[in-house]
């Protein structure tokens, strides 16, 4: 498969990749936009959650874990 982009585009991926093949590149950095997506949302999240919300949550999620226990 062959993916068409724009040549500025293409020289400024060439040169972030380096010696890398395009595959192990184009996995890094999938990778890292959805490590950073789940940080911003975490960190969005924690500023908007009071410390009363994240203590009930940790009790529903203790209280779900001890109803569910497999027998």
């Amino acid at each position: 498969m062959t993916i068409s982009v724009p040549n500025d585009v293409k020289r400024l991926l060439e040169k972030a990749k380096g010696r890398e093949n395009w595959g192990s590149f184009l996995l890094r950095l999938y990778f890292e936009a959805r490590s950073l997506k789940g940080k911003r949302a975490f960190d969005e999240l924690t500023s908007i959650l009071t410390e009363e919300d994240l203590k009930a949550i940790v009790e529903s999620s203790k209280e779900f874990r001890e109803r569910f226990r497999f027998r």
